[in-house]
């Protein structure tokens, strides 16, 4: 491709490849400068020239104009570059959302849940999310939820000359603050719920929803699903373009203002999973799945309110369901038979997610119900003392211990925490694998342990180092010796 062809300048060099990383170069790539948090990537242009760059595209004129002076690359200015990058690549890499089913899914949590509830019910389904990307069961790693517009248009790519005919793509709302899916043409997207988080990034409530709102004004974009049950639902309802179809979900038989609706009723929550009817204009089918919390019903008729969307038929499109298997990390079990008690890794690291977490989880009791979690070091420190407030509330006994602390101190985000206790008489173990062991160890058959916040992650990051580590393998490493 010609340069002509990406963007509105004069030249018919080739273009073999985009990159935002100097070390990423070779002959006949375009390197994009953009500015990061600590500095701008101009700052690699000299590097990426030596490597065999062909032309950088920059937003900083100025400063391009103190650094490129002796280069001999040819030098394009973009304005807005950031915003532009996603239909660059878009361009470069011949626009492959426009030749599948993509899904965009954003909301607080459940985001990983339903991206991965339908790459395993759509035939031919990629994923791009949490966990990583690529087709179910064979995903990649990723380093943010949602990648870099030019990674998530490479990824597309990709997954369109695997053969994939839809994408299920988790959108995060830093992704859409940093114009990252700018580029994809969204067919569809659902919306499955709102509370805090990332409050030291949007800094209000209102900034974090109106960017959440972004997605539901993407060009081309067909339909929105959107979780009724919330309290925001009306309030994303109203800010929809009027042309954009909206089907609303519910399991308490809440009726969206405009649209259709797609209704759980009869639900019986068990060890075994959820047993629920399922309505959908005049139509009624009684399905049980094998997953754990109500919370996940929310998530499986946002999955089937899709499904339904892309023109599958009402019976055929529920019965996919009742084969679904739980995320790694998200409401993943172990135990609960065979005299040990039930235990459960989630991801839940909200003060929403860790009550809806531990409500659903009450009822799969009957002994007692503990919870062991912590809270990132350098976030939002604001939701510590309210998740320390929920886990007091909603479970019996609470053990709190290190999240992934990063720069900050054990003992000042801990402290914060119990800052959230009226009686405080939490334990505190900092060392997580031993926090779990004792959680596990002084668990009777019929108690339930939450260990929370970190799900599917295999590392903890302490002092800027990432160190090995897993709560689903502690766990099974732990159940194994009892």
């Amino acid at each position: 491709m010609k340069i002509s062809d990406l963007l509105d300048f004069d030249s018919d060099l080739d273009v073999s490849d985009l990159t935002l990383n100097s070390n990423e170069v070779f002959k006949g790539s375009v390197f994009i400068a953009l500015k990061g948090i600590n500095q701008h990537g101009l700052n690699y242009a000299k590097s990426a020239v030596e490597k065999g760059a062909i032309a950088i595209l920059f937003d900083d004129e100025e400063l391009a104009d103190e650094i490129l002076a002796d280069l001999n690359v040819l030098k394009i200015p973009v304005t807005k570059l950031r915003e532009l990058l996603g239909e660059i690549a878009a361009r470069f890499y011949s626009e492959p959302s426009q030749k599948m089913n993509v899904i965009g899914i954003t909301g607080t949590n459940g985001k990983t849940s339903c991206s991965q509830f339908l790459a395993q019910t759509l035939e031919n389904c990629g994923a791009i999310g949490t966990i990583g990307w690529g087709k179910y069961g064979q995903l990649k790693q990723t380093l943010n939820t949602t990648p870099d517009a030019l990674t998530v248009q490479k990824m597309l790519a990709t997954l369109k000359d695997s053969g994939c005919e839809n994408v299920a793509m988790e959108v995060s709302s830093h992704g859409l603050a940093q114009c990252r899916v700018n580029g994809v043409k969204f067919k569809g997207a659902i919306f499955t719920n709102f509370s805090r988080d990332h409050l030291d990034y949007h800094g209000t409530m209102e900034a974090y929803l109106e960017t959440k709102l972004k997605l539901f004004n993407a060009p081309q974009l067909e339909f929105a699903v959107i979780n009724l049950d919330d309290e925001v639902s009306e309030k994303i309802i109203a800010a929809i373009p009027k042309n954009i179809e909206i089907i609303g979900v519910t399991t308490k038989n809440r009726t969206a203002s405009r649209g259709q609706t797609l209704s759980a009723e009869n639900i019986d929550l068990n060890l075994s999973g959820i047993q629920f009817d399922v309505l959908w204009q005049n139509q009624k089918q009684t399905l049980h799945v094998p997953l754990i919390g109500k919370f996940n019903l929310e998530n499986v008729l946002c999955v089937l309110a899709v499904m339904l969307k892309l023109g599958f038929k009402f019976n055929d499109a529920a019965q996919r369901l009742i084969n679904l298997k739980p995320v790694d990390g998200r409401m993943e079990r172990f135990g609960g038979e065979n005299n040990q008690p039930l235990i459960i890794v989630d991801y839940a690291h909200t003060p929403d997610a860790l009550e809806k977490v531990l409500s659903s989880l009450r009822l799969h009791t009957k002994g007692k119900l503990g919870v062991i979690f912590g809270c990132g070091g350098n976030r939002d420190k604001g939701k510590r003392a309210q998740m320390g407030r929920v886990a007091e509330e909603f479970a019996d006994w609470v053990i709190v211990t290190d999240d992934n602390p990063r720069f900050e101190s054990s003992e000042t985000i801990i402290q914060d925490i119990l800052r959230g206790f009226f009686n405080n008489e939490a334990k505190v173990i900092y060392d997580r694998s031993k926090a779990i062991r004792r959680a596990i160890e002084h668990a009777d058959a019929q108690d339930c342990v939450l260990i929370a916040g970190k799900g599917h992650e295999n590392h903890q990051e302490i002092d800027g180092v990432k160190f090995p580590f897993n709560d689903a393998e502690c766990v099974r490493e732990i159940m194994a010796q009892r």
